[in-house]
């Protein structure tokens, strides 16, 4: 597919002992398909938002080099705008959850070749307050897995530091009150951690529930009453047909579009892998807001 006018966008500073290579596996793909690309090399996530809202009105696709940090930041600044254009996403990240639930191989020339030849999809995005996310919102456990994140490990090991931190985090795992209003139900209890789903992985990990689906104009919503094997093993089960969520004990599951999140302590929230905010919240989901290049 051709575009006439296009923004090519990738982070100066993220892994600049390689970003020659990454450039090279990607820039002569991209360039055949764009008959006029600007190249921005940014220095800052200010710097990256900034750009986005400058070309919005200037280009038809804008292609980001970055990880899950950087497409969250660059989604919140374009999500409010009438005009969206198209958006692609070459993983250039630790974990690059969302360009692998649209499909996008994670070898960059591959991905590179997947964007020019890829079709345009509109897909869901969540909103609550004036922040919005692409793939989830967490409390609990999946927020304080970040915030343990050792980033020198980050360095070294990549994915793995997020297992690292996830087990460290779970031996420290404290139960907290809350209470969800979704659509006409309410749902009270207590929970390790909440998580509203519109995309499959998190840390590289898909979740083994085949309902989730990122253009059918819905939630999936997972509160995590222990984390114990027992939650693991209803969690796996999920993914067989002749389970019935409504017979989970460890778990809870639903589906929803509007939801109202309080907890009993004020909770850091986790937004496709960035800290931003904190409960209580009200969340709603904008279907088809966003069109991107993938599979789904």
């Amino acid at each position: 597919m051709g575009y006439e006018r296009g923004l090519f966008l990738y982070n100066g500073n993220a892994g600049s002992d390689n970003m020659e290579q990454k450039l090279s596996q990607t820039l002569p793909v991209i360039s055949k398909a764009i008959k006029k690309l600007t190249i921005i090399q940014t220095e800052s996530i200010e710097e990256a938002k900034d750009s986005c809202k400058d070309f919005v009105d200037q280009v038809d696709i804008i292609i980001i080099l970055g990880g899950d940090g950087t497409l969250y930041e660059c989604i919140n600044s374009l999500a409010p705008l009438k005009r969206r254009p198209i958006i692609a996403v070459l993983p250039g990240g630790t974990c690059n959850d969302f360009s692998r639930i649209l499909s996008i191989p994670q070898n960059l020339y591959q991905a590179a070749e997947a964007i020019i030849s890829g079709e345009a999809v509109k897909i869901d995005i969540g909103k609550t307050s004036d922040k919005y996310f692409l793939n989830f919102w967490g409390v609990g456990l999946v927020s304080e897995t970040s915030l343990n994140i050792d980033e020198e490990q980050k360095k070294n090991f990549g994915v793995l530091s997020y297992f690292m931190s996830t087990l460290k985090t779970v031996n420290q795992a404290e139960p907290f009150t809350y209470k969800i209003v979704a659509d006409d139900k309410v749902y009270e209890g207590e929970s390790v951690m909440i998580l509203v789903l519109n995309g499959k992985f998190i840390g590289t990990r898909e979740f083994p529930i085949p309902t989730i689906n990122i253009n059918d104009g819905k939630f999936d919503v997972l509160v995590i009453k222990n984390s114990t094997l027992a939650t693991l093993r209803e969690l796996l089960s999920m993914n067989r047909p002749t389970t019935n969520t409504e017979e989970l004990t460890e778990l809870t599951y639903f589906q929803a579009s509007t939801l109202a999140i309080s907890t009993n302590q004020q909770k850091a929230v986790d937004m496709d892998g960035e800290i931003d905010g904190v409960t209580p919240a009200n969340i709603e989901i904008l279907p088809r807001h966003i069109q991107m290049i993938g599979k789904l």
